[in-house]
C-alpha cells in the first residue's frame, strides 16, 4: 500500500520540479536566444529589440557564413581533427590507465609513473618550450600538430585509473584462472564494465578537440589549416564593394556583426548538442552491476 504524501513531501517535490526547470532554462535560453538573434535583421539586433523570437526573420547571416570556402574547410579539418584527436586519446588513455591500475606487485614502477603524472598535471615547462618541441619534430601547419599536442590528457588518465581500480578484484583472479591473458583482460573485462567511464572522457575529448583554438592559432602558418574555432576566432568578412551587384548591397545591408557572430557560434555548438545525447545514456547506467554473482 502507498501512503500519501505529506504536507512537507509535496512541497518539496514542488520546489525541487521548480528548481529544475529554473536550471534546465538557464541552460537552455542561451542557446535559443543565440539562435532567435541569427535569424533577425541587423535592425532589430543593433536595438536590443530580440528576446526569444527572431524579429525581421532573415537567413543572410547563414547564406554568408555557408557559402564561404574557408568556413567549409575549416569545418572538415574539425572533423578530421575530433576523429584523429578523440581517437589517439581514447587509445592513449586506456593503454595508460590499464597498467596504472595495478598495485606495485603486478607494475612495480607504477608509483613512479604516477608522480610523473601528477607533477606533468600540476606544472609544464611553458608555452615556448612546447611550441619548440612541435617545431622541432616538423610537425607544424599540419593536422598532426593539433592531434598530438594534447594526445595525453593526464585528468582521464587518472579518471580512468581510479574507475579501474574500483573494479572487483575477483573478475580479474577468475580470468587469471581461466588462463586469460593482459590484452585479453583489458580487451574483454575491463572496458566493457568502463564504458561510463570512456563514454564520459571520450566526450570530454570531442568537446576539446572541437572547441579548442589557441594551438591552430600558433601552430597553422597557412589560414587554409585552421580548425573552425581558430577560424571564427580570426574571422573578418572582406568585401569588395566595387564589384558589388545592387543585390549583393542589399544583402549586405542585412547583415550585420551581431547576427553573423550569432550565427557562427550556434553552428560550431550544433556538433556537441547532436552527440551529446548519444554518449549521455552511459552516464546513467549502473557500472558494475550484475557482475559479480555471489
Amino acid at each position: 500500500m502507498v501512503r500519501e504524501g505529506t504536507f512537507g513531501s509535496r512541497m518539496f517535490d514542488v520546489v525541487l520540479l521548480a528548481s529544475l526547470i529554473g536550471i534546465a532554462l538557464v541552460c537552455v535560453l542561451p542557446i535559443w536566444y543565440t539562435l532567435a538573434l541569427s535569424l533577425s535583421d541587423k535592425a532589430a539586433a543593433a536595438a536590443g529589440d530580440v528576446s526569444l523570437w527572431p524579429i525581421g526573420f532573415t537567413t543572410q547571416s547563414y547564406d554568408t557564413i555557408m557559402t564561404d570556402a574557408r568556413f567549409i574547410n575549416s569545418f572538415g579539418i574539425s572533423l578530421l581533427r575530433v576523429g584523429l584527436g578523440a581517437t589517439i586519446n581514447f587509445v592513449v588513455i586506456v593503454l595508460m590507465a590499464y597498467p596504472l591500475s595495478k598495485t606495485t606487485k603486478d607494475f612495480r614502477p607504477r608509483n613512479v609513473f604516477m608522480w610523473l603524472l601528477v607533477f606533468c598535471m600540476l606544472f609544464n615547462g611553458g608555452l615556448i618550450p612546447w611550441y619548440m618541441t612541435i617545431k622541432a619534430y616538423g610537425l607544424m601547419n599540419t593536422i598532426w600538430a593539433l592531434v598530438l599536442a594534447g594526445g595525453v590528457q593526464v585528468f582521464h588518465v587518472i579518471l580512468v585509473v581510479n574507475f579501474f581500480r574500483n573494479l572487483p578484484k575477483e573478475l580479474e583472479e577468475a580470468a587469471l584462472v581461466d588462463g586469460a591473458g593482459p590484452w585479453y583482460m583489458l580487451l574483454q573485462i575491463f572496458a566493457p564494465l568502463a564504458v561510463p567511464v570512456l563514454a564520459t572522457i571520450t566526450l570530454f575529448s570531442i568537446v576539446y578537440h572541437w572547441n579548442e583554438f589557441f594551438h591552430g592559432l600558433v601552430l597553422m602558418s597557412s589560414a587554409e589549416m585552421y580548425p573552425l574555432q581558430t577560424y571564427i576566432q580570426q574571422l573578418v568578412v572582406v568585401i569588395d564593394t566595387t564589384t558589388m551587384t545592387e543585390d549583393e548591397y542589399k544583402k549586405l545591408s542585412e547583415l550585420s556583426n551581431q547576427t553573423l557572430n550569432a550565427a557562427k557560434i550556434f553552428i560550431a555548438m550544433i556538433p556537441v548538442l547532436v552527440i551529446y545525447p548519444f554518449l549521455q545514456r552511459f552516464f546513467i547506467h549502473g557500472i558494475t552491476l550484475g557482475s559479480v554473482k555471489e
